[in-house]
């Protein structure tokens, strides 16, 4: 039956397997890659931003990633913590701006609190903390982020020349059909960066995390 098939079909099949066998390398590896935490001290705990529901409160992502950054810090990780993520043209406020009220609401001083609230993606995520990073000499950061999403952040941080250590939420905070979920979605987000750096595509306010 396989030699009964057409040339171009047998092409098409077999790149879609190599597809399939390249994604499920892709996954393996950003869980693995999520599953490591490095404890280390840094000068600013960094949290990744994450959609807000329509009342405008923190969506599952942004809240557990808040209250991990609050344990951070309670830990003494960093003396301060930036937050990340702007407003949609949906919501009246930003990301960053709840993640401060999170923080607050658990314990952290405002006065330990920065604010980065003009980033719509993971990339002007890092473009953007790299600026308030540089403005307060810090030199190195505590990255917070859901741990499927650890991989594509801490490479997106990396390109942007930002030292830090992943500290990503543990992935058993996540329900695993919904993380599971979630990680193959982060596996077409990953090739996606993986075709902008070889075309070298501008930044895209498109992100997952």
């Amino acid at each position: 039956m396989w030699k009964r098939l057409k040339p171009i079909t047998r092409l098409f099949l077999i790149m879609i397997g190599v597809w399939m066998l390249i994604s499920v390398g892709l996954a393996l590896r950003a869980h693995h890659f999520g599953q490591q935490r490095e404890d280390q001290t840094a000068d600013v705990i960094i949290v990744l931003g994450s959609g807000l529901r329509r009342d405008g409160s923190a969506g599952d992502a942004l809240y557990r990633r808040t209250l991990w950054a609050a344990e951070a810090w309670q830990a003494d990780r960093a003396p301060a913590i930036l937050c990340t993520g702007g407003r949609s043209e949906q919501q009246r406020h930003s990301e960053a701006s709840v993640c401060r009220e999170i923080l607050i609401e658990n314990g952290v001083p405002e006065t330990a609190i920065y604010l980065e609230d003009q980033s719509r993606s993971t990339e002007e995520n890092a473009i953007n903390s790299k600026a308030i990073l540089q403005a307060n000499g810090w030199q190195q950061a505590l990255l917070i982020t859901d741990a499927f999403h650890m991989l594509r952040a801490s490479w997106i941080f990396e390109d942007q020349a930002i030292a830090h250590y992943s500290y990503p939420v543990p992935s058993q905070r996540v329900r695993w059909h919904w993380y599971s979920y979630l990680l193959g979605r982060e596996v077409i987000a990953l090739q996606w960066q993986a075709f902008k750096e070889i075309f070298n595509l501008p930044v895209t306010h498109v992100s997952i995390g």
